[in-house]
């Protein structure tokens, strides 16, 4: 947040047309953010239910999540966002979803589609003698997955859920399509103002660059402390 605060200052000392324009670029990036920070958490936690899902004893479990991956995993995301704008409220009468609740819907559907698949390895890649050994220590099922499977799971799998939530950022852009006010909006109007697409997408791109660098050491700075703690351990 702090280096967002900076942007508009940043921006402003550029050349024409980015530094006129460098408060509606920060603010869009702002936007941007909080849709990825929003939709990322929904979709953790839509991914790990998903994942138990897919791995449940209960037939009908295994077969609504695997529907559920199958659908998201095998459309185009513009659409899944188009169809939530548009047609979930035909199909849900009296539920009118803002541009913004709409799109967190649809991303956070997407990414936890395929934070599932993720979280699915890490459960199975954790040796069924860890919890035959919780098991025989006297641990219920309920402790056993919390205590000893989950964490494990989590830590394996969380390099792939770092890369499906840098992905969402990216992602995110796809909102502009019904109207959310984020940074790939902002640059389209500003060039279509303008008539200057090529500094205007320019630093797009770049604010872009920016948020995924950021992002990425944040969460490798996360992975090592992980990766630390359990060595400790």
């Amino acid at each position: 947040m702090l280096t967002l605060t900076a942007l508009g200052p940043v921006l402003s000392w550029l050349p024409e047309p980015i530094g006129p324009n460098a408060e509606q670029f920060s603010s869009g990036a702002r936007m941007t953010l909080w849709l990825t920070l929003w939709s990322g958490t929904i979709g953790v936690v839509l991914g790990v239910v998903a994942a138990l899902g897919r791995t449940s004893r209960h037939l009908a479990l295994r077969q609504i999540a695997s529907f559920y991956i199958w659908v998201i995993r095998g459309t185009p995301l513009l659409v899944q966002i188009l169809f939530v704008y548009f047609a979930l409220p035909v199909l849900v009468p009296g539920l009118d979803l803002p541009d913004f609740a709409s799109a967190v819907v649809a991303l956070s559907l997407n990414v936890g589609a395929y934070n599932a698949e993720a979280v699915r390895a890490g459960l199975l890649a954790i040796p069924r003698g860890q919890t035959e050994a919780a098991r025989a220590l006297g641990l219920g099922r309920s402790h056993v997955f919390i205590d000893v499977v989950f964490p494990q799971a989590f830590k394996i799998s969380l390099p792939a859920l770092v890369s499906n939530f840098v992905a969402l950022m990216k992602d995110s852009s796809l909102a502009y399509a019904i109207g959310v006010v984020e940074l790939t909006n902002i640059g389209n109007r500003i060039q279509a103002q303008t008539f200057q697409p090529i500094p205007t997408l320019a630093t797009t791109a770049c604010i872009y660059l920016l948020l995924t660098t950021l992002t990425t050491q944040f969460s490798n700075a996360i992975e090592y402390k992980v990766d630390v703690e359990g060595r400790q351990k």
